[in-house]
């Protein structure tokens, strides 16, 4: 229960609560208009208050991360089974709490300053006892579990803050996660909380095995995609591949100076050349010359005087001499022509053998750099082998991890399906054996709905193969007001259903909004119900709401009164100047 929030300014108002029903009402000021916001002045920030002395985080655009609020002390008084404590939490030191009160019954000590008197916790070992104290938490619990109730996120259930917090009974944050949903709530309604815990560990393996299969397809063979039977067919002709690289690599013989040989061996190869186009052109002149020589032949002066008779005409002695002569100096030419030619022909001869030979010589001499280079190979053709292999192996790899992985994820999600369908039978046999708690949850809700709108709600409660399912109707639900009656049925109910355990928070907190879109018949019923099972159930509720918006002509005859007895003033934080 909580007795009072304070603060070390005086400028701030504190505010006593007492057992059962109370009211903080926020108040207009003369000088305030429509547009002001009432949580200006207090009721929400309250709520902020309590909530940083039970170890909440300050988060950005928290009204107590203000300047205007720097080194302001809030204390927060309450009563934890049957023991009185108090809490201070400094907004510019809020990494600790200091303590007052008996802890001999604590599964962890505050440390004691002794200069200054004081017992201190750091905030997250605060959270901690909290956890025990309010809930019976193990301090361990979270050393033995991955995903377990936590003290934050049970106690935000008996103190919604935010107007998100209003819109979902199972949800008091909307970035809440579902396995903190499924968890909290089943721990709270009286569930076995740990097979929550257990689904929410086999969504982990799923997704593990989701990015197994994932990590198959990726790596060198980006793009690549196929069954384990197309990767073991990869798998085979990349050793294969592999194979031959090596046996080639084994048997590669790299010659120091074969780049050099090489490069000799074709300056040979275009010396062989040129010097056989020159073979070629001897050989064709030797031709023609000897075909000259054939032809080279003395024409007789019988035919030259055959030719004029012919003609008609004679020759004379005179000129039968002269002609003699012509015949002697002609035959002399042509012998002078076929000496030449047969010299001519002499000399190329001899060059046609000498090209001959030295096209010989040049071609053994390139044999033999030939058979360096077919029993040699570079170096750089070496290297190019090698990082082919190199590459190979690494793609190997990637196909054999790929292989690996698919397999892994056939494997685990056939194994998972097994654990999933094993793990549903056993929840659900459970909440069967837990019936009457269930009932009793079910109940509860249902009446609490009924004395709002005459006819009872659902909370149904199940549990699919992905964990428990929670869920709530009322027949009316159509609009947002009776959506936030949902959750204060809920929340009603929760407390309803801890009211007589010893581990209990003991208290229940609903800010104005919660009233949003509310029609005032059904406010005035919500708050005749939560103060009248208060009292019976010997619980706290805290309703902090906006004095315009309080329905007193909704009231009945006697509440009227105990409303008025309840209210416990308004809070207004003035800033320091």
């Amino acid at each position: 229960m909580i007795k009072r929030v304070r603060c070390d300014r005086p400028s701030f108002r504190t505010v006593e609560f007492k057992e059962g029903f109370n009211v903080v009402l926020a108040d207009r000021t003369e000088t305030s208009s429509e547009k002001d916001s009432r949580n200006g002045l207090g009721k929400t920030t309250l709520v902020e208050i309590i909530h940083f002395c039970l170890g909440s985080t300050l988060q950005k655009g928290s009204v107590l991360k203000s300047k205007e609020l720097e080194n302001w002390t809030f204390i927060l008084d309450l009563t934890l089974n049957g023991r009185d404590y108090s809490v201070y939490r400094n907004t510019s030191n809020p990494s600790k709490v200091e303590l007052e009160g008996d802890f001999s019954d604590w599964p962890v000590k505050p440390t004691r300053n002794w200069l200054e008197g004081t017992h201190s916790l750091k905030v997250d070992v605060w959270r901690k006892v909290l956890g025990f104290l309010m809930f019976d938490l193990s301090i361990d619990i979270y050393d033995k579990w991955k995903y377990a109730p936590t003290f934050r996120s049970l106690i935000s259930y008996f103190a919604r803050r935010s107007e998100i917090a209003f819109r979902d009974p199972f949800k008091h944050h909307p970035k809440q996660r579902e396995w903190d949903i499924q968890v909290n709530n089943a721990y709270l309604l009286g569930l076995n909380w740990e097979y929550a815990s257990e689904f929410q560990i086999l969504k982990d393996q799923e997704r593990t095995l989701k990015e197994l299969k994932k990590a198959a397809t990726e790596g060198l063979l980006t793009g690549y995609i196929g069954t384990l039977g197309e990767l073991e067919a990869e798998r085979v002709r990349l050793e294969s591949e592999i194979q031959k690289l090596e046996e080639e690599l084994n048997s590669f013989r790299v010659h120091p100076q074969y780049a050099e040989i090489e490069k000799e061996a074709n300056m040979l190869t275009e010396k062989i050349h040129r010097i056989t186009n020159r073979l070629i052109l001897a050989k064709k002149i030797l031709s023609q010359y000897r075909k000259s020589i054939e032809t080279e032949k003395d024409v007789p002066i019988e035919l030259v005087e055959r030719v004029y008779r012919e003609a008609g005409l004679w020759f004379t002695d005179k000129l039968k001499m002269r002609l003699e002569d012509v015949k002697r100096f002609h035959e002399q030419i042509v012998a002078n022509r076929r000496d030449y030619l047969r010299n001519e022909i002499d000399k190329l001869e001899r060059q046609i053998e000498s090209y001959k030979n030295e096209i010989k010589k040049l071609t053994d001499a390139r044999a033999k750099l030939f058979e360096i280079l077919k029993t040699h190979r570079a170096l750089d053709e070496y290297r190019l082998l090698y990082e082919r292999l190199i590459e190979r192996k690494q793609q190997l790899k990637e196909i054999i991890n790929s292989i690996e992985n698919l397999k892994k994820f056939e494997d685990g999600l056939n194994d998972l399906k097994i654990k999933r369908l094993e793990l549903f039978k056993r929840a659900r046999q459970d909440l069967e054996e837990r019936k009457y708690v269930v009932e009793k949850a079910i109940n509860q809700f249902n009446r609490n709905s009924q004395f709002l709108y005459s006819e009872p709600g659902m909370l149904s409660i199940d549990i699919t193969e992905s964990g428990y399912k929670f869920k709530v109707e009322i027949k009316r639900a159509k609009s947002e007001g009776i959506e936030r009656m949902k959750v204060f049925c809920y929340d009603l109910m929760l407390i309803q259903l801890r009211a007589n355990q010893k581990d209990k928070p003991g208290f229940l907190i609903h800010d104005s909004t919660i009233f949003n879109g509310v029609d005032e018949r059904q406010v005035a019923r919500a708050m005749e119900l939560a103060a009248m099972e208060a009292k019976e159930r010997g619980f706290q509720y805290i309703c902090a709401i906006n004095s315009d918006s309080v329905p007193h002509n909704e009231f009945s005859k006697d509440f009227r009164n105990v409303f008025k007895e309840s209210i416990r003033g308004s809070v207004k934080i003035t800033k320091n100047k």
